[in-house]
């Protein structure tokens, strides 16, 4: 595994020599150590937070202050891979200075090194703005959490032609506006693979898929799915890589059955009074 460190400027270097960019979301230390340490290139402090850690049925109600807490964990845990905050709803779209202070608190506070932004055509100028104050930016387009009361849910864009919001040429559109701002990379999300592989031939800069496909330049999901921690649930496109849910429900089990039974602690786990 190569340890050195990720910078921005080496995803443009692995989408050119056409070396596939791993990307996990992450939200404390444990887990983004682990992830650090087993070679993940991008970590990114999503506001998925709010359904994974905090249990709400949406990421609308994530403030600024809940991304850096645990941006800031995530960032003493990390050595070698590239960290990524969110921007929550409402922290950029209010204005282009609003969005300014917001996502200079990431890297300022929270020890990030760019942040991510949902949108296209709408938010390019905000984009452009902060890139020009030296905050390097990753887009997001396609199924764009944020806007889930708008879309109607969690639905896959772009399977209709058109101009309109999550319409095929609109997305096309999109990445190629987030590019002219400055954006670094895209995540493209729940669009067909079709389209995800158009969009990445065109673009001159890395996209990340989730729910987009093989022909993105590297793809990202969300840790609770990769490792089976979720209690039911699980997205058509995400593979659990382990059944942690279940493990850790096994494990509690047997604690408490052990701890009833009077079996823990056992004598091994005891202190005993110093002998003369």
């Amino acid at each position: 595994m190569n340890k050195d460190k990720v910078r921005i400027t080496d995803l443009a270097t692995m989408k050119a020599e056409g070396r596939p960019i791993a990307m996990l979301t992450a939200y404390d230390f444990p887990f983004a150590r682990i992830f650090d340490q087993a070679g993940i290139d991008v970590l990114l402090v999503g506001d998925s937070l709010g359904m994974v850690v905090q249990g709400a049925d949406s990421t609308l109600a994530v403030t600024v202050d809940e991304v850096l807490y645990h941006t800031r964990m995530v960032a003493r845990a990390r050595r070698r891979a590239l960290l990524v905050a969110d921007m929550p709803f409402l922290s950029y779209q209010v204005s282009a200075e609003n969005a300014v202070l917001n996502a200079g608190r990431m890297l300022k506070e929270g020890g990030a090194e760019a942040v991510k932004l949902e949108g296209g055509i709408l938010i390019a100028d905000t984009v452009h703005k902060l890139v020009g104050f030296d905050i390097p930016v990753m887009g997001h387009i396609g199924l764009t959490p944020q806007s889930i009361h708008r879309m109607g849910g969690h639905r896959v864009q772009g399977r209709r032609a058109g101009h309109g919001p999550g319409c095929r040429e609109r997305l096309l559109e999109d990445a190629a506006a987030l590019e002219a701002a400055g954006a670094f990379a895209i995540v493209l999300e729940g669009i067909p693979a079709e389209l995800a592989g158009e969009i990445t031939a065109r673009s001159g800069v890395p996209t990340i898929g989730i729910g987009a496909g093989p022909s993105c330049d590297g793809q990202v999901l969300v840790m609770h799915d990769m490792l089976g921690l979720s209690e039911s649930f699980m997205p058509r496109f995400a593979k659990p890589y382990a059944r942690l849910w279940h493990d850790a429900g096994a494990a509690t089990a047997a604690y408490v059955r052990e701890v009833r039974e009077r079996a823990f602690p056992a004598p091994e786990h005891c202190y005993r009074m110093r002998e003369a």
